[in-house]
């Protein structure tokens, strides 16, 4: 369970992973930063350094991110790590093909993804461990059983989640503790409301992904004239709404965007301070909900 004192619910607020964790609630995700050789790459390394300057302590990456690439990447431009930096990676997909992808939920599989994301990202334990699907070929106490014992180990800090429902969760719950669950969810796209729920009543850190996609993805072109409305209303940009609508959603909700552009990394993050009135909030919502 996570502790009231370090909790609070603004959008500047932090939020204590596993309770003892402590992070601000906007974070950073690497998946779109550049890993090839060039000025891309020094680009990417320079938006990575650029967000922690701004005063952002949790980062996401993941093994399927360029295949470790992305884990190197993050290594390059933040080694030595400051002391209160979380970098949370995921495991459990592998290469299938040239191109291709696959679920590899199978513990020797699992263990040797930690022990390749350890290596790239030159530390000997990762705060945050999650697993980026389930296999549905491997039972679900077996894959969470296996970082469960790479946690024994000390080589994993607390074990997360990704794209789950409710019944998965209660399950893997049953063999680990659970810090986090990391689903897609926007104002646009609430299939997950009841794992945000069920996150929040047990204190568990909610990461939505894709938070700032556009209303128009979901064939909802007048609900974002809305957005755009109260965006005009405040001073801000669509997407720094649809932050800060996520940040009032829950004092769980730990929303995550990711760029390569140091222009969209800085409005990303002033969407921290953006403050919602409740008639604006109540307005997104009727927007949002399909009458």
């Amino acid at each position: 369970m996570t502790s009231s004192t370090t909790n609070t619910p603004g959008p500047t607020g932090r939020f204590s992973i596993g309770g003892e964790l402590p992070v601000t609630r906007l974070g950073f995700g690497a998946m779109r930063l550049p890993t090839g050789p060039g000025p891309e790459r020094e680009a990417a390394i320079a938006v990575a350094r650029r967000a922690v300057d701004l005063g952002v302590t949790l980062i996401d990456t993941a093994h399927l991110y360029g295949w470790g690439a992305n884990e190197e990447l993050l290594a390059e431009a933040l080694f030595p790590y400051p002391d209160d930096l979380l970098i949370t990676t995921k495991v459990g997909v592998t290469r299938s093909g040239p191109e291709g992808w696959a679920y590899d939920g199978r513990p020797e599989s699992l263990r040797e993804q930690v022990e390749q994301g350890l290596r790239r990202l030159r530390t000997e334990r990762v705060g945050l461990l999650q697993l980026h699907r389930i296999d549905p070929k491997v039972p679900v106490a077996e894959q969470v059983g296996a970082l469960r014992d790479l946690q024994r180990e000390g080589k994993i800090g607390h074990i997360g989640l990704s794209e789950v429902t409710t019944a998965q969760l209660a399950e893997a719950r049953r063999t680990a503790g659970i810090a986090s669950v990391q689903n897609r969810y926007n104002l646009f796209d609430r299939e997950y409301e009841p794992v945000l729920e069920a996150c929040e009543a047990a204190g568990i850190a909610f990461l939505p992904w894709r938070p700032v996609a556009a209303a128009a993805d979901a064939g909802q072109g007048a609900a974002l004239d809305t957005v755009a409305a109260v965006a005009t209303e405040l001073g801000a940009t669509t997407p720094q709404v649809l932050l800060a609508w996520l940040l009032a959603r829950s004092p769980v909700v730990l929303p995550i965007p990711g760029t390569a552009s140091l222009i969209h990394l800085e409005e990303n993050l002033a969407a921290a301070d953006l403050r919602l009135t409740d008639s604006q909030l109540q307005r997104l919502h009727r927007a949002a909900v399909p009458s």
